[in-house]
């Protein structure tokens, strides 16, 4: 089984990527759902997170997210501790879903900060998807319903292209006219992955 990582900013078109994977018999594995996942039932994970940041859990004695989140978000050094330990928790989740995923050609780790973590070192390959600025932030606001000011700030966000660029063997750029032609440039370098 072939692990593909995919890696971009917001609005770039990994999830057009992630569904022609899927499309072609591979399976997807959401980081992003995992975390959200672990963070709600994962008893062990949410003990080390009490002990390292304090009360953070709300009335149903679930993570409060909004408390960790005041909590880290100013603060580098608490914000770099909470990364890794919820890395190793995701990362962890992650070979257990991919042994699970063995009967597939081809599996794709779908995570924003796939590069900086130790999911990088699981993948065979890593592809960015990137797309011009305004856009993502034209697919974000259509996508969300959200202001453009907002989702500016949103792209603004975000590393540079470059930092994926960069990193990954392969990038898509997607200023195609049409999702259809974006589509048919990524089938092809993912069954070539796949079946090389």
């Amino acid at each position: 089984m072939k692990i593909i990582g995919i890696t971009g900013p917001t609005g770039a078109g990994k999830t057009t990527a992630l569904s022609i994977l899927e499309e072609l018999g591979g399976a997807v594995i959401d980081c992003d759902a995992v975390y959200h996942e672990l963070l709600s039932s994962d008893k062990a994970l949410q003990s080390r997170l009490c002990q390292t940041f304090g009360d953070i859990l709300d009335e149903k004695n679930q993570i409060d997210r909004k408390k960790l989140g005041a909590i880290v978000f100013h603060d580098p050094a608490k914000l770099a501790l909470l990364n890794q330990i919820t890395q190793e928790a995701v990362c962890a989740q992650v070979k257990t879903i991919l042994a699970q995923c063995e009967d597939v050609p081809a599996a794709a780790i779908d995570a924003i900060a796939l590069l900086e973590s130790p999911l990088r070192d699981l993948c065979d390959t890593t592809i960015a998807v990137i797309a011009p600025p305004e856009t993502r932030a034209a697919r974000i606001m259509a996508r969300e319903g959200i202001s453009e000011s907002y989702a500016w700030s949103r792209v603004r966000a975000q590393k540079p292209d470059e930092y994926f660029t960069s990193r990954c063997e392969y990038v898509f750029v997607n200023d195609w006219a049409s999702r259809e032609e974006f589509a048919d440039q990524i089938r092809k370098k993912l069954k070539e992955l796949m079946e090389g």
